[in-house]
């Protein structure tokens, strides 16, 4: 039996899987997709612990923001996403207007 934290984790884990390169979503946005739009922090934490081979480089805070926590730090984030064609300012942001993906499904 599949317990409801395993559940929420599988199913942040199948939406991060399905995020294009050159596009991210925020830990909200998923959060929210996944039935719960206030565990942000949780989607943060299976970030950091959850399957390495996922393309976790594309998850950014609300502002757009990259994670201080990701291998390397924000510089780390920032080479990543650059090297898929993402563009960061100086402040380590993305341009959510321009980036921000929706998942089909997830349209009204």
């Amino acid at each position: 039996m599949v317990s409801q934290s395993d559940s929420f984790k599988m199913r942040v884990e199948s939406i991060v899987s399905q995020i294009p390169r050159g596009r991210v979503m925020t830990y909200g946005q998923i959060a929210a997709m996944c039935g719960n739009a206030r565990s942000s922090r949780i989607v943060g934490g299976i970030a950091h612990f959850g399957d390495p081979k996922l393309p976790w480089q594309r998850v950014v805070n609300r502002e757009g923001r990259l994670a201080s926590g990701y291998p390397g730090g924000r510089n780390g984030h920032k080479q990543v996403l650059e090297t898929e064609g993402v563009k960061v300012d100086m402040n380590f942001k993305v341009n959510l207007k321009e980036l921000l993906w929706i998942p089909p499904t997830a349209n009204p």
